[in-house]
């Protein structure tokens, strides 16, 4: 039960209902915005990761793994940003909306969703009886 309250508030933190509203005022089309955006990278990330996956693999040495990872992670968030942008856009009709998502959210991704989570794990860790904690 926790994991889905917890998967509930990552949906209302997320910051395309927020843009969207403020723009559109209306909590269907904000809605819209939050489903469509992790719907539509849930289904591209896997692509994403089983070709960075491949490129990985075929590093020679270490630094080449390094540098095989941070392309990884800096095409990740410009999959993101793009994917932020079209679906506001798409919502809003508004490019500069649009744009403000592709910048925004990443950033909000990267700052509010580990603090979100944070959170999320102190509570669930004072929740839990304490035999389950010590594995019994």
């Amino acid at each position: 039960m926790i994991i889905a309250a917890k998967r509930v508030s990552q949906v209302f933190t997320h910051i395309a209902y927020a843009l969207a509203y403020t723009v559109t005022g209306s909590a269907v089309f904000s809605g819209l915005a939050v489903i469509a955006e992790p719907i539509i990278n849930v289904l591209l990330l896997p692509f994403h990761e089983a070709a960075w996956a491949k490129r990985r693999s075929m590093a020679r040495d270490d630094k080449a793994r390094y540098m095989a990872v941070v392309g990884e992670k800096l095409s990740q968030t410009f999959l993101h940003a793009g994917v932020a942008f079209s679906v506001m856009y798409v919502t809003t009709g508004s490019w500069a909306i649009g744009g403000v998502a592709a910048v925004l959210e990443p950033i909000c991704n990267v700052i509010i969703l580990p603090l979100h989570d944070r959170l999320w794990e102190q509570f669930e860790h004072a929740t839990t009886p304490a035999g389950r904690l010590h594995g019994a």
